[in-house]
């Protein structure tokens, strides 16, 4: 299973002043959630972020919205996906204001059916045209 192709359809609001799904440690609402508003992440690990936390909130259009065009599947749909529970980046290579690409590695943590897992991707992310698009990933 790639980060890419699962999610969790458990669509929901969240209040701004929560903490945001992504672990920063941030509130959503300063976070993740001017991003998933349609705001352009200032870096890859950024949009790694709110890509995780619209798989965490079932946000399928965002998931969709984010993948660049040339690698995007044709539609994204998380009916059956796991709970996503948990984000840990591992590693960032470039993808900073400035550059064109990067790759952010993470650990996400899920339950599935009762059993828990964890999917560990280094993501490839490229920036055109002043937006960061998740291209694809790695599975470690």
């Amino acid at each position: 299973m790639s980060f890419g192709q699962a999610a969790s359809r458990r669509t929901r609001d969240i209040a701004g002043a929560a903490p945001c799904p992504c672990g920063s440690g941030d509130a959503f609402g300063g976070c993740c959630g001017p991003l998933l508003r349609g705001a352009p992440a200032p870096t890859a690990e950024r949009l790694m972020r709110s890509r995780y936390t619209a798989f965490a909130l079932g946000d399928d259009d965002y998931v969709a919205a984010s993948w660049h065009p040339r690698t995007r599947p044709e539609a994204v749909d998380s009916l059956d996906g796991p709970r996503w529970t948990g984000l840990e980046i591992v590693d960032i290579e470039a993808g900073g204001p400035a550059d064109t690409s990067g790759v952010v590695e993470f650990r996400a943590t899920y339950t599935d059916a009762g059993a828990r897992g964890v999917l560990h991707e280094r993501s490839r992310f490229v920036r055109q045209a002043g937006r960061w698009w998740y291209v694809a990933g790695d599975i470690g």
